[in-house]
């Protein structure tokens, strides 16, 4: 049993991120890293009609090896999730933990990434351009290599107060800009603002200041509405981001402090051995910081030990 666990808990360490000085986990993450990267360049390419004629074959094998390995993966993820378990484990809390891994984000995002080519072999009557489409959601599956979408999360969930009220802010002033500009126009406009909901795509391309164009006002009152709609929504998209910028900034200076004070206490004895370089490391990749930054917090605590 304990070398079951043992192989358990080595498979999910190198389907994880790697840690420091694991070469094994660090190869597996540049091989699927590159692998989702081929595919999105496949699937893109596939598109075009002369290009998928020419290498079809190319594209089929492509497909095939590249499901082949995304369903092992799938598998042995699934099997590896009771080794996140902190308490004791059982049949039970086994299950759950696997039944929790994929209802996830990531492991709905492994699933979605080799389903199409399944519900195409069994379902063939289905809309075939759907399903290739539904492939590029594979791009998702380098967040188990990369913290982007966690930070940018995380960011928003710190500050979600300030961005729910923002959010708020913006929900009224598009339901008043679509009501107003349809009350205002639907009596002279030939195609557009017929209803409250074509008002909408209207005020949403308006209060994100795209502006395509494609629809506009053409009574002296819509133009107003629209002017102040345009001005308003520049304000209000101006708070959102200001919002999640602020917050991501905050985050990146409290993971510098956290990093910062890892080091400090690593050099109380004046060293850096390799235990606590691999901590440094492992704490350097869970924050997403770069290995310039890194650096340069420990030499700038290591001279400000020097100076004292």
């Amino acid at each position: 049993m304990s070398k079951y666990l043992a192989v358990q808990n080595r498979l999910n360490q190198i389907l994880e991120r790697a840690d420091f000085g694991d070469r094994v986990s660090r190869s597996t993450d540049m091989f699927f890293t590159a692998l989702v990267i081929v595919n999105i360049i496949s699937i893109t390419l596939e598109s075009v009609p002369w290009i998928y004629a020419a290498h079809k074959s190319l594209f089929t094998w492509i497909e095939i090896i590249s499901v082949g390995i995304f369903t092992i993966e799938y598998l042995c993820r699934v099997w590896v999730a009771p080794t996140k378990i902190s308490g004791p484990r059982n049949f039970g809390s086994a299950w759950k933990s696997r039944a929790k891994y994929m209802l996830s984000f990531s492991g709905l995002v492994d699933l979605l990434s080799i389903l199409p080519f399944y519900l195409r072999s069994f379902f063939p009557f289905l809309d075939l351009r759907i399903l290739r489409a539904l492939r590029l959601l594979r791009i998702l599956k380098l967040s188990h290599y990369n913290s982007a979408m966690e930070d940018l999360f995380e960011a928003i969930f710190e500050e979600r107060r300030s961005f729910y009220a923002a959010s708020y802010l913006f929900a009224i002033l598009f339901i008043l800009s679509s009501t107003l500009m349809y009350f205002a126009e639907y009596r002279t406009h030939p195609t557009g603002f017929q209803s409250i909901p074509d008002s909408m795509y209207w005020a949403l391309i308006t209060l994100t200041t795209v502006g395509y164009g494609d629809i506009t006002p053409i009574t002296v009152t819509g133009k107003l509405i629209a002017v102040g709609s345009a001005i308003l929504g520049v304000i209000v998209v101006a708070i959102i981001t200001g919002i999640v910028a602020s917050s991501f900034n905050a985050q990146m200076e409290r993971r510098n402090i956290i990093f910062e004070d890892q080091v400090r206490k690593a050099l109380l004895d004046g060293i850096l051995d390799y235990a606590e370089k691999a901590d440094l490391e492992r704490l350097r990749k869970q924050f997403g910081m770069s290995k310039r930054r890194a650096d340069a917090l420990i030499d700038q605590v290591q001279s400000m030990r020097v100076n004292k």
